[in-house]
């Protein structure tokens, strides 16, 4: 072992321990509120959300991939399960005939619509509800200092998102 490794302090590793877990563990409860609600994963649903979310709808899907953090094979397979559900349309980018766009339907919308309370609702439960506003503030700080480290691009373009923003389901996500 290199005398240069920089180890955790016992503090270190103990935020390090619990933020692990949080991932680990947040996930699962997005999922089954959404899943039991809507029939979607968390996946799915920001997939949705980002669509929702775009210019007419519409996104090409290399850039929904970025958006959701996903390699293009897996959207692929998400995209196709959502289109069998008739919530999304996928079609030849008008602009580039290679390229493939994906488009919300109204069912995909309504679907939204219908998962947003409950999924807000779980938002607020598992998280921020055991927050001061205090620790609303801290949460949104140090996300955001980690985020700035791994999505300087902002691809996710939650790093770019603002405390003072007011409530609006298409962030629901």
């Amino acid at each position: 072992m290199s005398s240069e490794t920089r180890w955790l302090s016992t503090e270190e590793s103990a935020a390090w321990v619990r933020l692990v877990a949080l991932t680990e563990l947040l996930p699962n409860a997005l999922d089954t509120q959404l899943l039991r609600d809507a029939g979607l994963t968390h996946f799915e649903y920001g997939a949705l959300m980002a669509l929702a979310g775009a210019p007419d709808r519409t996104m090409r899907m290399t850039a929904l991939a970025a958006r959701t953090n996903a390699t293009l094979p897996r959207l692929s397979h998400v995209a196709r399960r959502l289109e069998e559900r008739g919530l999304i349309r996928r079609f030849p980018c008008p602009e580039d005939r290679r390229a493939t766009n994906a488009t919300v339907t109204d069912a995909g919308l309504d679907l939204i619509a219908q998962a947003a309370p409950g999924h807000v609702e779980t938002v607020r439960s598992s998280v921020l509800d055991v927050l001061s506003p205090e620790q609303l503030g801290q949460l949104y700080e140090i996300a955001g200092a980690v985020l700035t480290r791994l999505d300087p691009d902002e691809r996710l373009t939650a790093t770019s998102c603002q405390f003072s923003e007011g409530p609006a389901v298409a962030r629901a996500g």
